[in-house]
């Protein structure tokens, strides 16, 4: 399978700035894959393709302002800093990219908030634009995190133009977000309103959660035409026992299960052994799912409209059958759907 194969032309005003008004009004297109039929609904209506005992997986990661800007020493330049990850909690050392790379060397430091308050040292240049950032902060752990994430922001991807509001804070979350260490948003499940699982759990849907980091690897170019090359980011991810025991019991009863979004269809992918049973797991994951690929676990998936080339992209042809997502993004583009993160969802069936 080649790049070439996922590149599409998609007009910017099909980039969606905005989440919808509602988390659960904004449209989907249900696809079902055997027969290929098409349904236009709105995402609400997502219950209608589920009966009782069947079962969502969710993905709990919770979104961390990730995105601040500090000013060099001496020069005063401001830089745009992304904490990526806490790789020592002590030291306080963080996994950063840094804008404008070129300004900055080890050595330098950085000063974040109006007075100063927090002070980074470079301490390591690990590839073009990534390093490692000392944070020099004597307080306790807890005061030193609440001071740094009160000076980040939402970290929009680059696609959103417009300067981040209030409301992002809120809406570039879902409302199950619990552990927190991801820099995106897993776009699918902030489609969910209270309302919309509350109605599930009348209907007797049953529910489970993993996690799974949001990593900027998932949004990387990929720079290789043979698929086959490419070697995805590591991930951290988590799937408790509970999560795993529902799993297996929902397969074992022969109900649907529905992956909700790209992370926990990969999640789920990594951790599956003979006739789709998983374990549970803590650590990392690097899968990388492209057409052809046989998915044992989940009969379902609820992802949003992706960008050309995007591995989410990928899994999402790999899922629904590539000759039949890929006329799918066409009549999206057609129909106005919208795309990125704040954008329309598609149900696949």
């Amino acid at each position: 399978m080649k790049l070439s194969k996922f590149k599409f032309n998609l007009p910017e005003e099909l980039i969606a700035q905005h989440p919808a008004v509602h988390r659960d009004e904004s449209r989907l297109l249900v696809v079902h894959r055997k027969t290929g039929k098409v349904e236009h609904k709105i995402f609400k209506d997502i219950l209608d393709y589920f009966n009782e005992k069947d079962l969502f997986v969710f993905n709990d990661t919770k979104v961390f302002p990730a995105r601040l800007y500090g000013n060099k020493e001496k020069t005063g330049a401001q830089i745009e800093v992304f904490l990526l990850r806490e790789l020592n909690r002590e030291m306080r050392l963080w996994d950063v990219l840094v804008e404008p790379a070129r300004k900055i060397r080890i050595g330098n430091k950085l000063y974040f908030g109006e007075d100063e308050s927090i002070v980074a040292e470079v301490i390591d240049n690990t590839t073009s634009r990534g390093r490692t950032l000392r944070f020099l902060f004597d307080g306790p752990h807890e005061e030193f995190k609440k001071g740094l994430y009160a000076l980040g922001e939402t970290p929009l991807p680059r696609n959103i133009s417009r300067p981040v509001e209030p409301e992002d804070a809120e809406r570039f979350q879902t409302i199950f977000a619990k552990n927190e260490g991801a820099v995106s948003v897993p776009s699918a499940g902030i489609h969910f309103s209270r309302e919309l699982m509350k109605r599930m759990e009348i209907k007797g849907i049953e529910r489970t959660f993993l996690t799974s980091h949001m990593s900027l690897g998932n949004f990387r170019d990929i720079d290789v035409e043979d698929l086959t090359k490419h070697k995805m980011d590591s991930e951290q991810m988590t799937v408790p026992v509970e999560t795993a025991n529902t799993v297996n019991k929902t397969q074992g009863e022969g109900r649907n299960i529905c992956a909700v979004g790209f992370t926990v269809m990969r999640a789920l992918e990594t951790v599956a052994g003979t006739e789709g049973r998983i374990k549970s797991f803590d650590g990392w994951t690097n899968k990388f799912i492209f057409p052809p690929y046989d998915f044992t676990v989940a009969n379902a998936l609820v992802t949003n409209f992706h960008l050309p080339s995007s591995t989410l992209l990928m899994l999402t042809a790999a899922f629904g059958g590539y000759d039949l997502i890929m006329d799918i993004y066409k009549l999206a583009i057609k129909e106005q759907y919208k795309f990125g993160v704040y954008g329309d969802a598609m149900l696949v069936v």
